[in-house]
């Protein structure tokens, strides 16, 4: 998300660098390159109209502090007009209610909104120790209801059974009572989706909300949309008492757009962004750090909160032991290091969170991605326990066994163990640090010399 933006506005942004003294004629023309990145970002044009105006309002005449250059004190204007946008910090789901606090889902059909009320599930029962009971009210859509038990039982959520011949506020109203019985904390109501929005969708999502009287109504919606999204957010917004939006599919999105119109057009907050197909792509939206990736500054708050809540600390543990004893760092510690970054959005989920990387990212990621990382994985496993724990018995002959079992060629294999040897005398340089602050270093070996200029930047310095 917001490739194209950040690579539109770190152009348009480096002409004003040197610059003595910010003036209104100075500004002209990075001003005029901004606003056409956001337009190209598919960003509505009333929001550009005012992100330029208050830029240009606070840039010109700003005092420039002995510390910094006029370049920086533009980009750092820049950077708070994105926030403000965008809302000044992150909206949690405010629960405070006798429970079980309800949550209700809006959105057009193929927004992804069943699988949003999965996602909000796992994300409230690991993040927030809430007990979560999920119920469909989708009377129209009898597969809806079938995938919503699908994925309760996915993410291990209570579910609520309903069907096609009930009235959607009694399936609600049920739902609810159950809850309060089993004493559960949340109850997620997701509701009937529909192609455009129409009256009759709108007079029964409105009579639904009255009834249940629900502490949070999220709208959910497609990012890929860009404006579209806004607008038929504020559609919504209009006919229902929304308290926040969900964007989803941003993985897909390289504009940004709807993130940075939909509160501006509606006045009510992105909560979260759905970044994956899995259960857990689920991320809250914090307008402060999605600001600075879209300047090129990176994200290492969230990889740092990421990395806490999905490395395997008992196995990064284990291997720091392991290397500090004085043990080599083998083929299995290697495919759990991959495991572990796979779990952590993968190659781009990583290098997008990292600072100063720009262009640097893709060019990283076309040598080392998830493609090649599943096949180094798949290597590894078509290999025997031994190999794996001891790679200097793999001859021809075992090399020739192990690129038959994965479907790979024998230069492959051999690739696979250079770059596991040059990982293994990392790891005995830094192992008195071990786990995914090692692999990240680690991945400087595996890039070719001086592709991506010159590796990725030390991380966990």
């Amino acid at each position: 998300m917001f490739e194209n933006l950040t690579d539109r506005l770190s152009g348009s942004l480096r002409k004003i660098q040197g610059k003595a003294k910010l003036t209104d004629d100075n500004i002209k023309d990075t001003l005029r390159e901004v606003r056409k990145a956001l337009l190209e970002a598919d960003v509505a044009l009333p929001v550009v109209k005012d992100f330029i105006a208050d830029v240009r309002r606070r840039a010109v005449g700003t005092e420039v502090k002995r510390s910094l250059t006029p370049g920086q004190v533009f980009i750092k204007v820049v950077q708070d007009e994105l926030v403000r946008v965008m809302g000044s910090a992150n909206e949690d789901l405010n629960l405070a209610t006798q429970p079980p606090a309800v949550v209700m889902m809006a959105g057009l059909q193929g927004a992804g909104k069943t699988t949003t009320v999965a996602k909000l599930a796992r994300h409230l029962q690991e993040r927030r120790k809430k007990s979560v009971m999920v119920v469909s009210a989708d009377i129209y859509r009898p597969a809806a209801i079938q995938q919503l038990e699908t994925l309760a039982g996915e993410v291990e959520a209570e579910f609520f059974p309903s069907s096609t011949d009930q009235d959607p506020v009694a399936i609600a109203e049920g739902a609810i009572d159950a809850a309060r019985k089993k004493h559960i904390d949340v109850v997620i109501l997701d509701t009937a989706g529909r192609l455009h929005v129409d009256e009759q969708m709108m007079g029964e999502i409105g009579r639904l909300q009255k009834a249940v009287k629900p502490v949070e109504t999220l709208f959910v919606v497609d990012a890929m949309t860009g404006q579209d999204a806004a607008n038929t957010a504020k559609a919504f917004n209009d006919a229902l008492e929304l308290t926040g939006v969900v964007l989803t599919k941003t993985d897909g999105d390289a504009r940004g757009g709807a993130a940075l119109s939909v509160r501006h057009i509606t006045g009510k907050p992105v909560k979260f962004l759905g970044v994956g197909e899995k259960t857990e792509a689920l991320e809250s939206f914090h307008p402060d750090r999605v600001a600075s990736r879209i300047l090129g500054m990176g994200d290492v708050l969230s990889l740092i909160e990421e990395a806490e809540r999905k490395i395997d600390k008992a196995k990064a543990d284990k291997l720091t032991r392991k290397i500090k004893k004085g043990k080599s760092f083998d083929l299995e510690d290697f495919r759990d290091q991959l495991q572990q970054m796979k779990s952590m959005g993968g190659v781009g989920g990583l290098l997008d969170k990292l600072p100063g990387m720009g262009n640097m990212a893709q060019m990283a990621e076309q040598q080392v991605n998830d493609k090649s990382m599943g096949q180094l994985e798949a290597i590894i496993c078509s290999m025997t326990s031994k190999e794996r724990r001891n790679p200097d018995v793999i001859n021809n002959s075992r090399k020739r066994r192990i690129a038959t079992g994965s479907g790979t060629q024998i230069q492959d294999v051999n690739r696979l163990l250079k770059q596991h040897k040059q990982m293994s005398k990392m790891m005995k340089k830094l192992g008195k640090k071990g786990g995914m602050a090692n692999m990240m270093r680690g991945m400087q070996g595996m890039m070719p010399p001086g592709g991506g200029g010159g590796g990725m930047p030390p991380f966990g310095r």
